[in-house]
């Protein structure tokens, strides 16, 4: 399944005040792509992934979804808050998708039961949200996301809050999982790292209002792990991609104190 983006503008209106959110995004994804949109904080980048999803609606423009579908929904989405619902148990909060759309108990269990296998946690299937850490709890979202079989996988952050460790545990297991299905994944980011360790192309905003300002290949071989991050391919995208958006941290910093 690919997604195309045509002209994409977002306006928000609080009484007689207007602010542009986000301005004349367009950009396509590749069949399978891992693409990830990488920009200064409130740029744009959760907003737009939200008119993708269907959560909001563009002030103009459009979004077109074309290929092969799956058997599943349209898109899934996950957000940086893991979202789980705190009075169902773990394979339930997994299997909710499943269940929304009438697939019969044993088969999203089994479903459901294979997907915590793939993120480890298949022992605490039975147990509740509240007993398992932030890091588990989100594995219990990524779980969720791919046992509903999407066209397409929305990822808004999913790894901010998590400690260092946590966060490059689970960006390997995304990885494994991406890979077995070929999922096309758009991915929002604010780490250039991340960035690079996950996608096939970065997609760079502006400052608010968000404007695509550059697509970059990243090029570097899969699989990806930390022992790349001091290879000179790496260094030098980092780097890269660094110059291209620093002015626009710097810009989205001077608006944040210009407000205050």
């Amino acid at each position: 399944m690919k997604l195309e983006c045509r002209n994409i503008y977002k306006i928000f209106e609080q009484g007689q005040k207007e602010t542009l959110a986000i301005e004349d995004i367009s950009f396509e994804t590749h069949e399978g792509e891992f693409l990830c949109i990488l920009g200064p904080s409130g740029c744009g980048k959760s907003t737009l992934l939200r008119i993708i999803a269907g959560l909001l609606t563009p002030s103009s423009g459009k979004v077109i979804y074309s290929g092969e579908k799956s058997s599943g929904p349209l898109n899934s989405m996950v957000f940086q808050e893991y979202g789980v619902f705190p009075w169902m148990n773990v394979i339930d909060n997994v299997a909710f998708g499943l269940e929304m759309r009438g697939v019969p108990k044993d088969e999203r269990y089994d479903r459901s039961l294979e997907y915590l296998r793939r993120v480890g946690l298949s022992k605490y299937a039975f147990r509740n949200p509240h007993e398992l850490s932030v890091g588990m709890r989100q594995r219990i979202a990524l779980a969720r996301a791919f046992v509903n079989n999407p066209a397409i996988l929305l990822m808004d952050e999913p790894f901010g809050s998590l400690d260092a460790q946590t966060r490059l545990i689970l960006q390997d297991e995304l990885l494994k999982i991406w890979k077995e299905q070929q999922k096309t994944v758009v991915f929002v980011t604010h780490d250039i790292d991340e960035a690079i360790l996950l996608g096939d192309r970065v997609l760079v905003m502006t400052s608010v209002p968000g404007r695509i300002k550059e697509v970059m290949n990243v090029g570097i071989r899969r699989p990806r792990n930390l022992q790349m991050e001091s290879s000179r391919e790496f260094v030098d995208l980092r780097m890269n991609i660094w110059n291209i958006i620093r002015s626009e941290v710097e810009k989205s910093m001077r608006l944040d104190h210009d407000d205050s």
